[in-house]
């Protein structure tokens, strides 16, 4: 009976024990479970961590070393958790074969659950990371927003400044063509005024041609003035000292010199046509008062010209409305090496002025300077 007993506690020992094995048994099967579904979701959780941290490193280069920190960090920790699942894989095969390492998977289970206790802290670091990522990547947003806003205002301004550029161009465009037009205008009327100045030189060559023909002609035996072309004949000879009576003697020497001055003017129609006037000048020394040497250099004037047109020459050529008479007294003496030559100052002049003479003059000069 005792037997009985003791093989009875034993058979209830061996139930309660198998009862208890039973129970750790489906206790650390459902702490497995709860392991793999924490790590699952954990798995899922970090998946959806390292989705939004490549979302963050594609759009923010700046963090681009910190999140393939995160990224490896990341890794590591699931090469852990895959290391944990055949771990934990292992020890379910091992609690099925061996009961007696239940304490030991414990603990391992404790050694895992710190480690996932440690990843769950550098989770939240990550995920305050994360957040301060997610911070600065609006403020980022911002700052490039505003940078959008004034980069749109440059291009306004840019457009607008184009658009100025263009009209600017255009009317540029506009000023070079009129400019164009303005030169080739130029251009005409330069070519007009070297034709009319070669026609002005033309027509004030012609004062040269009659003082040649009258040197060709008079000889060397007659002075003529060089520039003015006109004839000077000495007082001296003409008249007595203070009178202003022609000399008998000098008559006929005063008929020959004047026709052949005149004759010299008047032979050729290209010359007389443009002949206005044949002026006769008395002059005088400075000796003397001014009046009294103007009322005898006029006088002499005077008594030339009463003379030449008495002439036949005169007469038959119809001289008398060209001729004039008037007196310079000292207002044109001779000098000589700086001073006054007396004996030459002392003259009649019988000179001819062209046509427009004066005008003539006025343009020859203007058309000197320019060439100058």
């Amino acid at each position: 009976m005792f037997y009985k007993d003791n093989k009875d506690n034993e058979s209830n020992f061996w139930i309660s024990y198998a009862d208890l094995m039973a129970g750790l048994l489906f206790v650390f099967i459902l702490l497995i479970g709860a392991i793999v579904i924490k790590s699952i979701v954990l798995k899922s959780n970090l998946h959806s961590k390292e989705d939004s941290l490549n979302s963050s490193i594609n759009t923010i280069l700046l963090r681009d070393k910190e999140v393939q920190k995160l990224k490896q960090l990341l890794s590591r920790r699931n090469t852990e958790i895959e290391g944990m699942q055949e771990e934990l894989l292992i020890t379910k095969n091992a609690l099925e074969l061996k009961t007696d390492e239940i304490l030991n998977l414990n603990n391992i289970l404790l050694s895992q659950n710190t480690k996932v206790d440690d990843f769950n802290n550098k989770i939240i670091i990550l995920q305050n990371l994360l957040d301060e990522t997610n911070e600065s990547l609006s403020g980022s947003n911002t700052k490039l927003h505003d940078y959008e806003n004034k980069v749109l205002i440059l291009s306004n301004q840019l457009t607008n400044k184009d658009d100025l550029l263009q009209l600017k161009e255009k009317k540029l465009l506009t000023l070079l063509q009129s400019l164009e037009q303005k030169e080739t205008d130029h251009d005409r009327l330069i070519a007009k005024l070297q034709e009319q100045k070669a026609k002005i030189k033309s027509l004030t060559g012609i004062k040269i041609k009659v003082i040649s023909e009258l040197k060709s002609s008079l000889g060397k035996n007659v002075f003529i003035d060089p520039k003015s072309g006109s004839l000077r004949l000495s007082s001296n000879i003409l008249f007595d000292k203070d009178s202003a009576q022609l000399k008998e003697s000098s008559k006929q020497e005063l008929k020959k010199v004047f026709i052949n001055y005149i004759g010299s003017l008047i032979s050729k129609p290209s010359i007389k046509e443009n002949i206005d006037k044949i002026v006769i000048e008395g002059h005088t020394d400075s000796d003397g008062a001014y009046l009294y040497n103007l009322n005898l250099s006029q006088q002499r004037a005077y008594a030339v010209m009463n003379y030449l047109l008495t002439l036949d020459f005169t007469k038959q050529n119809n001289i008398k409305p060209l001729l004039v008479a008037s007196g310079r007294s000292d207002l044109d003496t001779i000098i000589r090496n700086g001073k006054e030559d007396k004996y030459g100052s002392r003259r009649i002049e019988i000179k001819f002025t062209l046509k427009n003479d004066d005008a003539m003059n006025e343009i020859e000069r203007i058309l000197d300077n320019e060439e100058l």
